[in-house]
């Protein structure tokens, strides 16, 4: 009987054994492949963030070339419109040179005013006409003076136009239609020291009328005012 609660014993104690060793041997092989599934989900993870960060780079390398290439457009663009800007601001200029020319503004600025006065006339001289002040002494006064660079004209306060006419009508010349008599007092609106120095150059106009016996005298103004022509 105690024989055979011993085999018994053995028996149950080498069943326990054994399952111990399952249950430990099966506890072992559960972890290690919990362990490598971990493993194997953390490299796909990883795989699949290294993948996202070189198309993440690839992006931000073709939205680079994209920036470099809009900065060319607009520095080009810059360039253009800088260009029309300077382009437009000749064009206005232009525009209001020529409306000064016609006499169609008002334009005020410096400049110089001349007088042409009938010379003393000598009683020993038979011809008149030589002490006198004629259209082509005021047109050599006018034409040096537009030359020079003058903006603006007028004869004893009337502006001349891009199609004025000067005639002479004995005492008296005749601007547009308008008489007027001596003194002449031709002013001119531009820059003072270079229209003085164009008509007072050695052997230029102011020699000229003078030599024609021409009582001649200049004044640089440092303001004067024209206003628009009237249209008739």
């Amino acid at each position: 009987m105690k024989t055979n609660k011993r085999r018994r014993n053995v028996i149950f104690s080498l069943v326990f054994l054994v399952l111990g060793f399952m249950i430990s041997f099966s506890y072992q092989n559960t972890k290690k492949d919990e362990k490598q599934e971990i493993s194997e989900s953390q490299f796909e993870r990883d795989l699949e963030l290294r993948n996202e960060l070189i198309e993440q780079e690839e992006k931000n390398n073709d939205l680079y070339k994209e920036l470099k290439e809009s900065q060319k457009k607009l520095v080009q663009l810059e360039k253009n419109l800088s260009n029309e800007a300077e382009t437009y601001s000749n064009l206005a200029e232009d525009a209001q040179k020529y409306r000064i020319y016609l006499g169609k503004v008002a334009v005020k600025g410096e400049g110089v005013q001349i007088t042409l006065e009938d010379g003393e006339y000598n009683p020993k001289e038979d011809r008149v006409n030589n002490y006198l002040v004629h259209e082509h002494h005021v047109f050599k006064v006018i034409n040096e003076l537009y030359v020079s660079g003058a903006q603006a004209i007028s004869i004893n306060g009337q502006r001349l136009s891009h199609n004025s006419y000067i005639l002479c009508n004995g005492p008296v010349i005749e601007v547009d239609g308008y008489q007027h008599p001596a003194p002449f007092v031709i002013t001119a609106i531009g820059d003072s020291d270079v229209l003085e120095g164009a008509i007072n150059i050695n052997g230029g106009v102011k020699d000229l009328l003078v030599n024609d016996n021409v009582r001649f005298s200049l004044e640089k103004k440092r303001s004067i005012q024209m206003e628009p022509l009237k249209v008739n």
